[in-house]
């Protein structure tokens, strides 16, 4: 690896400008368009098409036609790409003048598409300016990067100069070494993410041999939110190439170090500006509704929160990822954490979800545990407090096809997100997880060949 402070600019000198549209997939996988600058009129005017089952991709990229009907059987129509021009910015790593958008599948008729997350978080938000309140939404996201031969080795490799004869050196959490190391890379995601406008505050160093977290600023539009996030996922990756490393945002890359998680912070704002969780010194009912309401719908939601079969690696405990419904003040080893409960900085921080979640479902689900608990009168229970044993919590479950099932059959996975889109990701998890059950892996033929 090489690692030095390359600049942060073009790496296709020479090369004409583009525009990239850019529609999330179920999975938060980007899919889209280059169109040459010249054709940014079609963009505007609502002219680029995709086929609509675009949106239904598996992780493999398989319309499942056999299952959603959504494909050939239907003549795989196209969609519009609706391009929202709050998100068009730089594409610093392409030709200088290059832009990108994010866009919005909707039908012919001008109506959003029910399997777009980005259409599903905008009808969620809907329903809480129907309340006369605004969700302000911060995002924590952690990632590891690693050397780029995991093609050829079929394995990830923390980078070289992490490592000492071969092997971590010890825990790096807030080791300025680690970053030291790598500041050619973190400059170069500060500097994507400044010509970007994206609001990337603290980068620090996390467990991991190379895993690393960044602050998003809070957002009153959760909207801009999620959209920061997938473009701060598609920053960490650009950067990496230009110093010979690739970031994952893999629940569990490596068996024997942390996960990486994706942690969201929420406040509620009303018209007048009011922060309506701070209990200004008195009792937080409101705030003890709404986490209420999150940990009432969390097993029922933890298909979104943990989407792969990789990311039921993470829920282990004894580590900093929750294993159980629980809610405390301040305390890192809940599911639903309170940092602040008085003033204006009065929030929720839900730390359940994984950093392999696509970011616009996370908060459909995290908004509609939030809306139960306005709606209703909710009692979370005693708070898990530090020093003393946890209260008694139901826990979330440790096994993939639990959560499908869990979540195919929930009415409030109806409610949140359509009846639609709750069988379409049901049926298309569920085949995942069969595929991932009847695959016999080489960590099966290790223990028991041998033995059986």
């Amino acid at each position: 690896m090489t690692n030095d402070n390359k600049a942060a600019g073009s790496s296709s000198a020479g090369a004409p400008p583009r525009i990239e549209i850019l529609l999330v997939g179920m999975n938060g996988d980007l899919r889209g368009k280059q169109l040459p600058l010249e054709c940014e009129k079609k963009i505007w005017e609502g002219s680029v098409r995709l086929p609509s089952s675009t949106q239904s991709l598996d992780i493999w990229g398989d319309d499942n036609d056999d299952i959603t009907g959504l494909s050939i059987s239907a003549g795989d129509p196209d969609g519009a790409c609706i391009a929202d021009p709050r998100s068009f910015v730089s594409m610093p790593w392409a030709p200088e003048g290059s832009r990108q958008v994010l866009a919005t599948m909707h039908e012919f008729d001008g109506t959003p598409s029910f399997m777009d997350p980005r259409a599903i978080l905008a009808r969620m938000l809907e329903r809480f300016a129907a309340h006369g309140l605004t969700p302000v939404v911060a995002m924590e996201l952690e990632f590891y990067v690693m050397e780029d031969d995991w093609r050829e080795t079929g394995r990830p490799r923390p980078p070289a100069v992490l490592l000492y004869r071969n092997q971590p050196n010890g825990f790096q959490l807030y080791d300025m070494r680690t970053a030291d190391e790598l500041d050619g890379y973190l400059q170069t995601v500060r500097a994507f993410a400044k010509a970007m406008d994206l609001p990337a505050e603290a980068a620090t160093a996390e467990f991991g041999p190379g895993q690393f977290e960044i602050n998003l600023l809070h957002r009153p539009d959760a909207l801009a939110a999620a959209d920061d996030c997938i473009y701060l996922k598609r920053i960490a990756e650009q950067a990496a190439r230009r110093f010979g490393l690739k970031s994952t945002c893999m629940a569990k890359p490596y068996a024997d170090h942390a996960g990486s998680g994706l942690h969201v912070h929420c406040s509620l704002v009303d018209r007048d500006g009011r922060n309506i969780l701070d209990a200004a010194g008195g009792e937080p009912a409101r705030l003890k509704s709404i986490t209420a309401g999150l940990l009432e719908t969390m097993r029922d939601a933890q298909l979104v929160f943990a989407p792969f079969a990789n990311s039921y690696r993470r829920f282990q405990p004894g580590s900093f990822a929750p294993v159980d419904l629980t809610w405390g003040f301040g305390h890192r080893g809940t599911a639903i954490r309170i940092p602040d409960k008085d003033g204006p900085a009065a929030r929720i921080e839900h730390r359940v979800a994984g950093a392999d979640v696509n970011p616009y479902l996370l908060l459909t689900a995290i908004l509609g545990g939030i809306l139960r608990g306005l709606d209703e009168n909710l009692d979370p229970g005693p708070a898990t407090e530090p020093g003393k044993e946890p209260p008694p919590a139901r826990r979330l479950t440790h096994d993939f096809l639990t959560a499908v099932e869990e979540f195919a059959v929930s009415p409030f996975i109806a409610d949140i997100f359509g009846a639609a889109y709750q069988k379409l990701y049901a049926d298309t998890k569920r085949k995942e997880a069969l595929v991932y059950l009847r695959t016999v892996s080489d960590f099966d033929y290790q223990t028991y060949l041998p033995r059986l």
